[in-house]
């Protein structure tokens, strides 16, 4: 008895479907990841972010460099992976919210 299991089911046979799937995922990419995002900088230390308020409970950040190399909280604390977030950096993007430079939805 031969088991087959795959996380998605195999579009191999039907092109127009694998299509659709790549331009829907291009289209979720840039909703989710890139579109939106804001430019904000740590108030102690320089360090830049890219920020987007989809809530006034939910942030997404992405930093444009490595956490270790700028921000001097996760330099100290070694290892990023262990390191969940700068205080500093969240104060920061507060102050831009709180400034109108950064925008929740309603």
């Amino acid at each position: 008895m031969s088991l087959h299991w795959a996380k998605a089911p195999n579009f191999a046979n039907d092109p127009a479907r694998v299509e659709e799937i790549h331009a829907q995922t291009v289209r979720d990419k840039e909703n989710y990841l890139d579109s939106q995002l804001a430019p904000v900088e740590c108030r102690a230390c320089g360090t830049g972010v890219l920020v987007r308020k989809n809530s006034v409970k939910q942030t997404s950040v992405q930093w444009t460099t490595r956490p270790s190399e700028t921000c001097p909280l996760f330099r100290e604390a070694g290892n990023s992976a262990t390191q969940d977030s700068c205080p500093r950096m969240q104060e920061s993007i507060d102050h831009a919210v709180m400034e109108g430079f950064l925008s929740v939805p309603d």
